[in-house]
């Protein structure tokens, strides 16, 4: 397999606004990234993902830019971003931007132009549309509610937006608009940039007509995904894009593609086809969705955890790579939805962390993840921060009469204001992150969960992690080795293999608080074997052939088959 320094590494997912406020304003900014460096330094990161710092009403936290070569105010300046690179880059971490390009804000001066008249230069820049029977262009439901069109009474005709109406969708048809976009990822990849992480970039390409999705009883919107997500021209444009830009340059790419199969995985990731280094899948972050999408919860069982991981662990192979995450800025904190956040929050944290890091990909750690956070249950929808949250309240109980409080139950679960509370510095008021009021609360358990206890204490989520990472830098196997699932039937634990040459791993999850048997299968034989890390005390002299194990335990051995 081909080596490359991004397979290799540790990335770490900044969400700025909620990491560390440098002058009390309440919003966490980038000088205050600057201020924490040190820390990413010791947790032994390689790569920092930063979510959007470019110029932007905020509308979507910074996803709805309003200027691509411009810093927001809010966040600092220029100035204070290019020392953060050069901060970075002197302590060998790279950065990854964050590339917004399937939308951008409607206060971007191409759709100031773009709305001015039907024959402005900037029209064609944007998807605009007359009406149809005295309705919307067609019945796609935008992914934050209502519908994907809104009307503009200047020409008196509708823009999309799949997003928030104040973010009109791009049209790539044009390729002034590709021309202009691969000109701005050249302009922050010559000052120095490592990669980029390219927003929903799968929906960039549109079927033509733009067609009805399939209507549903009782909706008047519906989702039009099939219309948009891996369109007709998708990876001609990412090939152009790649032969353009990113292949002149030693950079990482991770495109976020909601709705992909492994199949379609590998034309995103084969080296050979020349697009993207790996895409972010959400099949296991969809395990606990029902029917109704993600708001419709039902339980996830192990079962499909296994089936789905393991798909794309092996359909990827040799082909692609694959992307690990448990938790970023759009999904609730990992040990909450998939761990135990009471009294095994410890115990499981290090369970789940040890689960995906040793699986075949480039793992990603969201800011707080490695010390344990956990979701928030605020009182009221009233300290609700995100779009999609409020929109999706607001739908349900104003306009379908839902019991209030079982749509804050679906928030409490699901919502991404959980992943975005302010980082958990220290047990000091606001938990260390401003002196000021935090633009969204703090979580109330800061006092017990926080970095500066977690540096202290040997045994905390955050050592943990650190020596996950330096794992990974000593043992080429974590990186490279072939990934097998056994044990495929036991309802509690997961376990796997991961074989480079005469060696292999063997990975024992316990996901629940039973203690159940982990027998080693017959056909694992070995001449030595060591424990290379574990989340228990654990008598290393213990034979690997049957193990009890404890609530959420995990143990890594490595063996020597020969």
């Amino acid at each position: 397999m081909e080596r490359a320094w991004w397979k290799e590494a540790v990335v770490y997912q900044i969400y700025p606004r909620s990491f560390y406020d440098s002058n009390g304003d309440g919003i966490g900014d980038i000088r205050g990234i600057i201020a924490k460096l040190d820390y990413l330094k010791e947790l032994g990161v390689d790569v920092v993902w930063l979510s959007p710092v470019y110029k932007s009403p905020n509308d979507d936290n910074g996803y709805d830019i309003s200027d691509y070569r411009e810093i927001m105010d809010e966040f600092g300046t220029m100035e204070d971003w290019e020392e953060m690179l050069e901060e970075m880059h002197k302590r060998g971490i790279k950065l990854v931007m964050d590339l917004v390009v399937n939308h951008t804000s409607d206060e971007h001066p191409w759709f100031i132009e773009s709305r001015k008249s039907k024959d402005n230069p900037y029209r064609d820049y944007y998807i605009w549309r007359p009406g149809k029977d005295g309705k919307e262009p067609n019945n796609w439901e935008s992914c934050f509610g209502g519908s994907a069109w809104e009307y503009d009474e200047t020409t008196g005709e509708y823009y999309l937006h799949l997003f928030s109406k104040k973010q009109p969708d791009l049209n790539w048809e044009n390729p002034k608009v590709r021309r202009e976009v691969y000109d701005m990822m050249k302009f922050w990849l010559d000052k120095g940039v490592d990669g980029f992480r390219m927003d929903v970039i799968n929906m960039i390409s549109k079927t033509p007509g733009l067609p009805d999705g399939e209507p549903q009883e009782g909706k008047k919107y519906v989702s039009g995904s099939k219309y948009f997500m891996n369109g007709p021209r998708v990876h001609e444009f990412l090939q152009e894009m790649n032969r353009e830009v990113l292949s002149k340059y030693d950079i990482m790419t991770v495109g976020e593609t909601p709705g992909v199969t492994p199949r379609e995985g590998i034309l995103y990731t084969d080296p050979s086809r020349h697009e993207l280094n790996m895409v972010f899948q959400f099949e296991h972050v969809d395990l606990d969705s029902g029917p109704g999408g993600k708001w419709d919860i039902r339980p996830w069982s192990l079962a499909d955890l296994k089936t789905t991981m393991t798909k794309w662990q092996k359909e990827l192979e040799g082909k692609g790579w694959n992307s690990l995450y448990l938790n970023n800025h759009d999904q609730p904190r990992a040990v909450s939805r998939f761990g135990d956040d009471g009294k095994y929050r410890v115990e499981s944290a290090k369970m789940l962390a040890t689960f995906l890091h040793m699986m075949q990909g480039t793992p990603y750690i969201y800011q707080g993840e490695e010390i344990g956070m956990t979701n928030v249950r605020f009182p009221s929808i009233e300290y609700y921060r995100d779009i999609e949250t409020l929109n999706m309240y607001k739908e349900r109980v104003e306009e379908y009469g839902e019991d209030p409080q079982k749509v804050m139950e679906k928030i409490y679960y699901k919502g991404r204001d959980n992943a975005r509370t302010p980082m958990q510095w220290d047990d000091s008021e606001n938990a260390g992150f401003t002196t000021g009021t935090p633009w969204i609360p703090v979580n109330p358990n800061y006092k017990e969960i926080n970095v500066k206890e977690a540096l202290a204490d040997p045994n905390s989520v955050f050592h943990y992690y650190k020596k996950l990472i330096q794992l990974r830098k000593q043992h080429d196997i974590i990186v490279y080795g072939t990934y097998d699932l056994i044990l495929e039937d036991d309802p509690y634990i997961y376990a796997y293999t991961r074989t480079l040459g005469n060696e292999k791993l063997i990975v024992i999850t316990n996901f629940s608080e039973k203690t159940p048997v982990f027998r080693l299968p017959d056909d694992i034989t070995y001449k030595t074997k060591e424990l290379l890390i574990s989340n228990y005390d654990v008598d290393e002299t213990e034979e690997l052939k049957e193990i009890r194990l404890r609530p959420w335990e995990a143990r890594v051995y490595k063996i020597r088959l020969s």
